[in-house]
């Protein structure tokens, strides 16, 4: 889907926030919910909030690698489980989907439960964004904050900069319109309501999904001068306080990108992004393929997701085999056993912070976003995926019988998404032996762990007129 396609799509997602329960200054104002039919679940989604920088970015727990996979051993599972999977299994064959191209991993805190190729990686789609999660959370934290630098060359003088404006990118994947007004707004309480010069970008800039510098420079001049706004601009800007000021900063030139930041930089704004947990939970809410990719790289690209989700999940690097971050394509190829270890090794991560899975997964029934309608696998803890040929879910089920469930179920074949209805209903069965739960467990709920911390300005230094 194209972008601008994409960007009217998210804004339509506003008004299911406010349905949802959202107030406009909800951080779940949000704007996304779009599949690619030909690829995989893509969305995106954004929040606004007020800046609190009295809080810094912690260090990183470093809890102990695991001598050996978070996972139970493949062999002997539970029988009456393992034959309801093999019945799930042959049930699929009768109707032409080879039994080779189908995966499943069941196993509970203390044994395994079924088995069905589970060490085999098979087209894993979107659960690959598991794997950038755990990367992510792995290489940075959850509390980490990516900034973007804002300076300037030149003086200012009666309203006009007499110089450029610099944005040196700090890989921020969720810098939307909201930011772009945002910042316009601090450069005019700064004095700033014209640019002699140009927007010179530095580094990795993405605004609004954008991968190219160039067309992010132009999409933020846009965005902080709102008598040139487009309508996605003004929808958005709808959603903001009504006392919110419409922006004006003029540029007399266009964007320029320039590979390291000039001598005469002087500094002038810092805008830190939400926490990575926070990012990476919207992510998984919206199966944002932008965001994927753009995270996978600020780790060091697929190899580097693989091998760190494979380290920590201390399952066999031959398990994770990925060529991007967000699942699209079949060559990202996943184990059902490594999307369970990734879960696994996920609660350990963010267990340090006071955190639970809940807080970086979409839960079932209680978060908007691709899972909305999967009422089956209600308060679990599940990332889903999608290509023409695959679907695939992975995840935490609570049930009664055994506390928490890990499950992965890959399925390959033409016209793939058809399985979602047999997953929900194979879910369906085991949890009617397993019996529901009419609440998660505290393991499985969301916490208030950001304490704080949230996206906006931070003013480095005014400049006087």
């Amino acid at each position: 889907m194209p972008k601008k396609q994409l960007l009217t799509a998210l804004l339509s997602l506003t008004l299911l926030a406010l349905v949802g329960g959202c107030s406009p200054n909800d951080p779940l104002a949000n704007r996304s919910d779009t599949t690619d039919r030909n690829t995989s679940e893509s969305s995106a989604q954004n929040q606004r909030s007020e800046v609190d920088f009295s809080v810094e970015n912690a260090p990183a727990p470093t809890p102990s690698k695991p001598s050996q996979p978070l996972t139970a051993p493949p062999g002997n599972p539970e029988p009456k489980t393992n034959s309801q999977i093999q019945d799930y299994i042959k049930n699929i064959a009768v109707r032409g989907f080879a039994q080779n191209r189908q995966g499943v991993w069941i196993q509970s805190p203390d044994r395994l439960l079924a088995n069905h190729q589970g060490t085999v990686p098979l087209p894993a789609a979107s659960v690959t964004k598991v794997a950038t999660t755990l990367a992510a959370l792995k290489t940075f934290s959850p509390t980490h904050q990516f900034v973007t630098n804002i300076g300037i060359t030149g003086l200012i003088e009666n309203g006009v900069l007499k110089g450029d404006l610099i944005v040196q990118g700090g890989e921020d994947p969720l810098f939307v319109w909201e930011e772009a007004i945002a910042l316009g707004n601090t450069l005019n309480q700064l004095g700033i309501k014209r640019v002699a010069g140009n927007l010179v970008i530095v580094g990795k800039f993405y605004m609004n999904f954008e991968f190219d510098p160039l067309a992010s420079g132009t999409l933020l001049q846009q965005g902080m001068n709102s008598r040139i706004w487009p309508v996605e601009a003004e929808t958005q800007y709808q959603t903001l306080p009504p006392d919110t000021p419409r922006p004006q900063v003029i540029f007399d030139n266009g964007v320029k990108v320039i590979p390291s930041a000039p001598v005469a930089l002087q500094p002038l704004v810092r805008h830190n992004s939400k926490p990575l947990g926070e990012l990476v939970k919207l992510m998984n809410m919206y199966s944002n393929n932008y965001m994927a990719q753009m995270l996978a790289d600020s780790v060091g690209g697929a190899n580097a997701v693989a091998q760190i989700a494979a380290d920590a999940a201390g399952i066999p690097r031959s398990e994770i085999q990925l060529i991007n971050g967000s699942g699209l394509g079949e060559a990202n190829r996943i184990s059902p056993r490594a999307a369970c270890g990734m879960f696994l090794a996920l609660d350990r991560v963010v267990t340090p912070y006071n955190m639970t899975l809940a807080d970086v997964v979409a839960i079932v029934g209680q978060d908007l976003g691709v899972l909305k309608n999967r009422q089956a696998l209600k308060l679990s803890v599940i990332k889903t995926g999608t290509l023409n040929n695959v679907s695939s879910l992975a995840g935490v089920i609570p049930n009664q019988k055994h506390g928490q469930v890990c499950l992965a179920i890959i399925n390959s074949g033409r016209g793939a998404t058809q399985f979602r209805d047999e997953q929900d209903a194979l879910v369906t069965r085991l949890l009617s032996q397993w019996g529901t739960v009419s609440t998660p467990p505290a393991k499985l709920k969301p916490t208030s762990w950001q304490k704080g911390r949230t996206s906006g300005n931070e003013i480095v230094k005014k400049e006087s007129n």
